[in-house]
This record gives C-alpha cells, sequence and structure tokens, in this order.
C-alpha cells in the first residue's frame, strides 16, 4: 500500500486542494514552540496550515497513528485517527476548524460562504479525492467522528508547552 503521504505529493489535483482550502501543507512540519505529549510517547510534526498550526502524528508507526492538531494561539485538538481520516475530513470539511458546535447546519453555512468565493468547490473536492482512490464520507458523518476523536479520544492526548510546563488549551469543548 503506498503511503497517502506520498500520494499527496504526487497527484497535484489533490495537493492544491489541501493547501487551500484544506489549509494543509506538508512542507510546514515544524512547529513555532517547543512541544511535547504528557505521556511522553512521541510527537512528530508533518504537516501545517498558513497560520502557523501543525500537525502531529502521535506515538509510534506510521501513517495510521493519531493526528493531534495545534494551532499558533496555544489550541490543540485531537482531529483523525490516520492519515486517511485526516485528509476525509479536509475534503469533505476544509473548515473544520469553524465548527465548533460540530453541526451540519454548521458547516453548511460555512460551505456557502467558502462557495461564494469557489464555486468550483465539490468538483475541485471529487478530483483530489478520486485522484488519492478516497471514498468520501457526508458532512455529517465527518463531523460526527471529528467530535468523538476530539471531544472524547483527545482527552488522552495532552500537548505540553515544554518551556513552561503549561498543558495547550483543547480547541473544542462540548
Amino acid at each position: 500500500m503506498e503511503s497517502l503521504i506520498a500520494a499527496v505529493r504526487e497527484q497535484e489535483e489533490a495537493a492544491r486542494f489541501l493547501a487551500w482550502p484544506g489549509d494543509f501543507d506538508l512542507d510546514r512540519g515544524d512547529h513555532v514552540e517547543e512541544v511535547h505529549l504528557a505521556s511522553g510517547a512521541a510527537l512528530e510534526g508533518f504537516a501545517g496550515d498558513g497560520a502557523g498550526g501543525t500537525f502531529f502524528f502521535c506515538g509510534e508507526g506510521g501513517e495510521e497513528r493519531p493526528i493531534l492538531y495545534a494551532d499558533s494561539e496555544g489550541g490543540v485538538a485531537l482531529v483523525a485517527i490516520g492519515l486517511h481520516e485526516l485528509v476525509r475530513l479536509l475534503l469533505v470539511v476544509p473548515w473544520w476548524q469553524g465548527c465548533q458546535a460540530f453541526t451540519d447546519k454548521e458547516s453548511r453555512e460555512l460551505e456557502a460562504e467558502h462557495l461564494e468565493d469557489m464555486p468550483d468547490l465539490a468538483a475541485r473536492r471529487d478530483r483530489a479525492a478520486a485522484a488519492l482512490g478516497l471514498e468520501l464520507p457526508g458532512q455529517a458523518e465527518v463531523l460526527a467522528r471529528l467530535r468523538e476523536v476530539a471531544t472524547r479520544l483527545g482527552e488522552d492526548f495532552v500537548l505540553i508547552y515544554t518551556p513552561e510546563g503549561h498543558p495547550y488549551e483543547p480547541l473544542f469543548t462540548v
């Protein structure tokens, strides 16, 4: 099975969509601050966003590891279990950070805003998914999974600002 990271790098259509509107760049894996997991598990930055946020693989293994997102303002959330789940999130709901209530209604409102600037959003998303060989679930399913991962499973992934020993704040609360 080919690495999904390698596939994204090879598939220009997918890389462009993930870069925008997904705000996901594989060339930005360095976090601006020194951080570690409270558990002592390994933490590997592998991608970032335009605002200084970082996506980290947690623990040992490959692309199936849990993925933690830390923004540049001290917020953090577990966002996916494995890279396939993260890429589906970024393709289906690239405005995921604005979905604080995890509802389909909220997501549809954010989608409408994106469609004003990018009327071909759905077509671009579908081409990116096809290029990566991914089938996409609906928004409601993706948001339900994000809620589960961020609010239930994410409790075990506490990110610490190493120099001061302070934990980052959760991005999502329920």
